[in-house]
């Protein structure tokens, strides 16, 4: 019997081009779920046991999950995707399970979106769209772009990738991320500020950070407060960077002008204040998937079991490289 794999992400089933070659050339056997949706943690205890890896979509892989797997011969939990949130990292450590994700796949479709976002922000683009599809001719002034001040926090690949938009744009771009190599910042002429600085000369606000305990609430209260009461913020990063309660009561107190929000802290979203908010512009978590960067992403995770289970190491594919002895 093949080593098999499990798929989790239901939304990419239907691009297996890019994923079952790789795998059935390395000697594996795919696993689907009887359902197209996400699964839950019930779910994956009774799925994964006797699957050597499994193709993860953003289902909870938690300590008891990894605990159980791993003991029934688990050894990769690669992410299709580039936030790994949805894996405790620890527990697979712990396990001797290696984790992997896929960066460089989706920086490009983030970037693009997040500047769909501060466009159609700054030009009011759904209300003008409104009235003038209701027989209405909302012709008036909007803001500009060009010359306005973007603050990106986080300039690893995604802030990156928004930044060089933005600079095509002839905005002013500035930066807090005390963890970035310097180069890209120097070559572009792109201050790296304290986050205070960032906060307070923004007229437009992007957020680009993986979530950690550093950077879990980042944007709360105390941070909006510091931001320009004309300001909009963007968030393409993850939901749980922001405070949602102290976003909408400054939304709704307009401390700041407006938000453009991809990613909550609970998804789907249902029944929140955010979707009732004049001053607020959503999207369903799809700043990272369009048809380049969901194809790339889950090849890239195939392409990092395969090599694990023919003896390769995917170099900066791997999360916890401390499991490799």
């Amino acid at each position: 019997m093949k080593p098999r794999v499990l798929f989790g992400p239901a939304p990419m089933r239907d691009i297996p081009h890019c994923y079952e070659p790789t795998l059935s050339a390395a000697g594996l056997e795919l696993v689907y779920p009887p359902f197209a949706r996400q699964m839950k943690e019930d779910e994956l205890f009774a799925l994964l046991p006797g699957c050597v890896a499994t193709l993860a979509g953003s289902e909870p892989y938690t300590r008891r999950v990894i605990e159980v797997a791993a003991k029934a011969g688990l050894k990769v939990i690669a992410r299709a995707g580039v936030g790994y949130d949805a894996v405790d990292v620890q527990a697979a450590t712990d396990h001797g399970v290696v984790v992997c994700y896929a960066p460089g796949s989706n920086h490009e479709a983030v970037g693009e979106h997040a500047m769909l976002l501060v466009l159609a922000l700054a030009k009011n683009l759904l209300m003008q769209h409104r009235e003038t599809a209701a027989n209405n001719w909302p012709r008036r002034a909007q803001q500009p772009v060009r010359d306005k001040t973007l603050g990106i926090i986080g300039l690893g690949r995604t802030g990156q990738a928004t930044a060089v938009r933005a600079l095509a744009f002839r905005m002013n771009v500035i930066a807090c991320d005390p963890f970035v190599d310097g180069e890209f910042a120097r070559r572009h002429d792109i201050p790296l500020l304290s986050l205070d600085e960032v906060l307070a000369q923004a007229d437009y606000l992007t957020l680009h950070v993986p979530l950690t305990p550093l950077t879990r609430n980042l944007i709360r209260a105390e941070t909006l407060a510091k931001m320009k009461p004309s300001a909009i913020l963007v968030n393409t990063s993850r939901g749980e960077v922001v405070h949602e309660a102290d976003l909408v009561e400054a939304l709704t107190a307009k401390r700041i002008a407006a938000a453009g929000l991809d990613v909550f802290e609970h998804e789907p979203l249902k029944d929140h204040p955010f979707q009732t908010l004049p001053n607020v512009l959503l999207t369903a978590h799809t700043a990272g998937v369009d048809f380049r960067s969901r194809e790339d992403m889950v090849r890239f995770a195939a392409e990092a079991i395969a090599d694990l289970m023919q003896g390769r190491w995917p170099g900066e594919r791997v999360v916890n490289p401390e499991v490799r002895k």
